[in-house]
């Protein structure tokens, strides 16, 4: 049934503009405004991922939005310059003071948006 369908995913924001701000001017990405108050972000290969305001909007507690990246170190660090604060795990996933977690799969960081959202740089692998 859904063979030849191009799905895509969405989260919630409680600001639009900030979300728009934060998607474009600080990470850098393709950011459509489409009707009805939606954003779209386009994902290289024709994929998107929609943004659409939720006034009793509440923070995603898993990772709504992975980057996979030629190298972790290098962009958490520019990430780091822009202001981006990585978050900090102990327990079950632990990360180091740059906020990189270093376990038995490939390296990922994970940071939030201007909503709360939680998203990741992760090694390409």
């Amino acid at each position: 049934m859904f063979t030849n369908t191009k799905a895509f995913g969405g989260f919630s924001v409680d600001d639009l503009h900030n979300a728009k701000i934060f998607y474009r001017e600080v990470l850098g990405m393709e950011v459509e405004k489409l009707p009805m108050g939606l954003l779209a972000l386009k994902i290289p290969g024709g994929s998107q991922i929609m943004i659409y305001p939720k006034t009793n909007h509440e923070p995603a507690t898993y990772t709504v939005l992975n980057f996979p990246v030629k190298d972790v170190e290098k962009t958490v660090d520019a990430l780091i310059e822009k202001g981006i604060v990585f978050e900090q795990y102990v327990e079950p996933i632990k990360t180091d003071e740059k906020g990189i977690c270093r376990g038995a799969g490939p390296l990922v960081a994970w940071f939030k948006d201007p909503a709360g959202n939680i998203l990741s740089v992760v090694q390409e692998l």
